[in-house]
């Protein structure tokens, strides 16, 4: 598979919206997985910034140090000011609750954290009202372009997994990645699993991606509780290392599941944990459809610019699905992911646009095109769905 190498990769999309959003609030937090580029958005969104910009990295023992009594510093900070890594201090939160409540509004605080629960739990408590977050993930389509698509999908979206040199260079950096972020990450936020065994979990977790989440299976497989296991899978949801995908439940006069979908949010660190390193590895997995549905699935969330809580799955006992359904006020979109250049209507797709009262329903296909299958339904290239789907 021949290696994808843009020189550089702007993240416009992310800065604008960042952008936007320090000009009508005091306190904006960017978060999301480690390596993800946080700290390159960050320096784009300095680039743009018409005045002063501080930056203080918390992982530099000596920014750490100048913050240890943070309103000493940044009561006099004026313009932009950008605390990195900002979990690692609890005790700035308080501190940024009485700067942004100053009337005059010298300076804005752009927060960076690697998605620790921590982080989440002290910005809602100390800043609510005051802080709005960004979530960032790993590259997307319209980032690398739509020709590198295949080697997003091996590869995922870390950008220095994608930009490798080679396809052996990209698995050594995810490999690297996973034991850093077992070893030393989660440490270091507080989670006090060993990493042995949140290895093991995160690696059967990758058969199991795009499946309904079973905890009693779990459960037996590790001889710990159900209440244990899901703990384990909590943590990796809460670092962005996996994505719960809840379901969606009405009275319909039908028995509905109940229990969310897991996916990996990175379909190369799945395959890494899959032990695949290339193209033909991919192909060759009884997983393959699974992950190109989660990847799939990732493209679609991310051009509709949909929230968590507005995306979910559905499915009944009786065999009905959808794989994804996205409701923002009244209107409801539902999207199917077929690994086939030719998808055609099911029985499912029917039962699901007439008893969810689907406004429309997209098939996300592989092929190159995109035409009609029913009233309502449409056959979708995943490669066109920046052309053909528009932002909510």
């Amino acid at each position: 598979m021949p290696s994808p190498h843009p020189p550089l990769i702007s993240r416009s999309r992310h800065r604008a919206e960042v952008l936007g959003l320090l000009d009508r609030n005091p306190v904006v937090g960017i978060v999301g997985a480690r390596q993800v580029g946080k700290t390159t958005l960050a320096r784009e969104v300095a680039s743009r910034w018409e005045g002063p910009v501080s930056h203080f990295d918390l992982e530099d023992p000596e920014d750490a140090a100048r913050l240890s009594e943070p309103m000493l510093v940044l009561r006099r900070a004026t313009g932009l000011v950008i605390l990195d890594e900002v979990q690692r201090l609890p005790g700035l939160f308080p501190a940024l609750r009485v700067l942004a409540d100053r009337p005059e509004a010298p300076a804005r605080f752009l927060v960076l954290g690697s998605a620790s629960p921590a982080l989440l739990q002290q910005g809602s408590e100390s800043l609510a009202g005051r802080v709005v977050f960004h979530r960032l993930g790993g590259l997307s389509p319209d980032e690398v372009g739509v020709g590198s698509l295949v080697p997003l999908w091996v590869r995922g979206g870390f950008p220095r997994s994608f930009l490798a040199a080679s396809d052996s260079a990209s698995v050594e950096w995810r490999r690297a990645f996973v034991a850093t972020f077992l070893e030393r990450d989660l440490p270091e936020l507080g989670v006090r699993i060993p990493s042995p065994t949140l290895r093991r979990f995160w690696t059967m977790l990758a058969h199991y991606h795009g499946q309904v989440w079973n905890g009693a299976e779990f459960a037996r497989s590790f001889g710990i509780s159900d209440m244990t296991v899901r703990r384990y899978l909590d943590v990796l949801s809460s670092t962005f290392a996996a994505r719960l995908l809840p379901p969606w439940f009405e009275n319909l006069g039908k028995r509905q599941v109940r229990s969310p979908k897991v996916y990996f949010t990175d379909s190369g660190l799945l395959h890494s944990l899959l032990g695949l390193e290339t193209l033909d590895d991919v192909e060759g997995h009884p997983k393959v459809g699974a992950s190109w549905e989660g990847f799939a699935l990732q493209v679609v969330t991310e051009r509709l610019g949909a929230r968590d809580d507005e995306c979910f799955f559905w499915a009944t006992h009786a065999g009905a699905e959808l794989d994804l359904l996205v409701v923002r006020g009244n209107r409801r979109l539902g999207f199917e992911f077929k690994r086939t250049e030719a998808p055609k209507l099911t029985p499912s797709m029917r039962v699901a646009r007439k008893d969810l009262h689907l406004d429309r329903i997209f098939v996300i296909h592989a092929g190159e095109h995109n035409f009609p299958l029913a009233e309502g339904v449409e056959a979708l290239a995943l490669r066109r769905v920046y052309d053909e789907l528009p932002p909510w």
